[in-house]
């Protein structure tokens, strides 16, 4: 079983949360979480190398390094892995986050508690994007899902108790609607009298979903993965839970978790009932287009730096929707490099915010100033973050960006040469104008928070970044400038999954 190199992914986190449970202090505590996102680093590079590998050897089979374990043989339940180039580029953001969010920790108060949870949490999101069996992966997602509750409440701040409840009632409801549209594909997953199943890749092989039906389970599936994606109008959970997690959740919550609704819908509900996807893909693209203009308005009103950036999540996670329900390569390309870009930068906001916030006492840009020249590393941080977010060339807000709209402009002109109409193309011309709202609440906080007058003469007094918190911060900077300035590697990395045969499925 242990042959397999995915199977590590899981394997891993909870060997650290054994090492968690027996260390006795905090320097082991800090120890088990350093050495073990480093290794979790270490293995999604060793996984893309032999990926990239087996495909330039001429490997052309839509997933790599498959295997399947039988788990509960009644309801044909396996552990069924596989990864393709999508899935590898979630695992290294995963790994990358793990890491930035070890450091962001380091003075975390009741660390043992702290790090349990929070690798439990990461061993869910590692489990999910490693299933290739719809059952395991629903059961990754909500072990990904629980530890939030407690995260936010126990070592959260301000309304933290409302946060976690709110976040987990609506979580827990999108799971049922997510849950019965799982139970639903695989009782269709196969022609009449064939044996069922719950992998990805026989069910799609099959092609045996009837269209009524199709339409009756795409919407489940798709809502269900949707609410963490902070679709409108599930969005609502979004924001408090951020504004309310400790430093360490936010990051990983914003940078991983709400990519797994992403995820799950291009895995599940546009490929594996591919019918649905375009009879009923502009319902979904007017609430994602509302969630992309709708989450940059709302961060241009707001004044505590958490609430900005998680509105502004609203924001960019309804553009990966957008891009995915648009149906074709370009687009679905732009989709995932923006859930990587916005991975990566938005858990340097809130790594930043965090570290801001724990010198300052306070997240209210009406009550900071001048810190340019009080913390230069963390304000020039702040400053970088803040032009990846509004698509700075060099950086990777601008590539991700420019694919989706370059994808969703030809997917809208293709509509409209053709008769079909001119929704895509009016949609993508209203998220166009998202980038200039970016523009407006990002150099309104600069311009206040690092440029502004010293608001407060105690804060003359406050000393800048440590030697973790620069490790952190530095670690996502280079990877949010790796992207923007070698997009050539991502882009093919992720084409690799875009093969005719998935278009062959989706009728593109």
């Amino acid at each position: 079983m242990f042959s397999n190199i995915l199977i590590y992914f899981v394997i891993i986190p909870l060997l650290m949360l054994g090492g968690v449970g027996l260390s006795r202090n905090i320097r082991q505590i800090r120890a088990v979480a350093v050495i073990g996102s480093v290794a979790l680093m270490a293995l999604s590079t060793v996984l893309l190398l032999q990926y990239l590998d087996l495909r330039h050897a001429g490997e052309t089979a839509p997933m790599l390094f498959t295997d399947s374990w039988t788990w509960f043989a009644p309801l044909n339940i396996n552990l069924a892995v596989g990864v393709d180039g999508i899935s590898i580029a979630m695992l290294i953001l995963s790994s990358i986050i793990v890491f930035a969010g070890s450091f962001a920790s380091w003075k975390v108060p009741q660390p043992k508690g702290f790090f349990l949870w929070l690798l439990l949490l990461s061993t869910g999101v590692f489990g999910f994007f490693i299933s290739v069996d719809l059952f395991t992966m629903f059961m990754f997602y909500e072990v990904a899902l629980i530890p939030m509750y407690l995260l936010i409440g126990v070592w959260g701040s301000g309304r933290k108790n409302y946060a976690a409840m709110k976040l987990t009632l609506m979580l827990m409801g999108g799971s049922a609607f997510l849950m019965l549209g799982l139970i639903g594909i695989y009782y269709h997953s196969a022609p009449e009298g064939g044996q069922l199943t719950w992998n990805i890749l026989e069910i799609a092989a099959r092609d045996s979903i009837p269209h009524g039906w199709q339409s009756f389970l795409f919407p489940m599936t798709f809502v269900g993965f949707g609410v963490l994606g902070a679709m409108f109008p599930f969005h609502t959970w979004s924001p408090d839970g951020h504004a309310c997690a400790p430093t360490a959740v936010s990051m990983l919550h914003a940078g991983v978790l709400m990519k797994l609704g992403g995820y799950g819908c291009f895995r599940v509900a546009i490929y594996l009932m591919p019918y649905a996807a375009q009879e009923l893909s502009y319902i979904f693209l007017i609430l994602t287009g509302i969630s992309v203009v709708y989450g940059a308005f709302c961060a241009c009103v707001k004044t505590d730096l958490k609430y900005i950036n998680a509105y502004s999540s609203v924001s960019h996670c309804g553009l990966v929707l957008f891009a995915i329900l648009m149906l074709n390569s370009t687009a679905m390309t732009g989709a995932i490099m923006q859930m990587l870009s916005h991975g990566l930068m938005t858990a340097l906001f809130f790594a930043l915010i965090g570290m801001i916030y724990g010198r300052t006492h306070t997240r209210e840009i009406t009550q900071m100033g001048g810190m340019m020249q009080i913390l230069p590393f963390l304000s020039v941080c702040y400053v970088i973050a803040g032009m990846a977010s509004l698509g700075l060339p060099g950086l990777s807000g601008f590539v991700a960006e420019m694919t989706i709209f370059v994808g969703s402009f030809k997917a809208g002109m293709a509509d409209y040469l053709s008769g079909e109409g001119s929704l895509r193309l009016v949609f993508t011309i209203i998220a166009c104008c998202s980038i200039v709202i970016t523009a407006v609440y990002i150099l309104r906080v600069v311009g206040k928070l690092l440029f502004g007058p010293v608001y407060d003469k105690h804060h003359l007094e406050l000393t800048d970044a440590t030697w973790w918190e620069r490790t952190s911060t530095i670690t996502l900077i280079l990877c949010v400038a790796a992207i923007g300035c070698f997009p050539n590697f991502f882009n093919n990395l992720i084409n690799t999954t875009f093969t005719p045969e998935i278009f062959a499925v989706l009728g593109k």
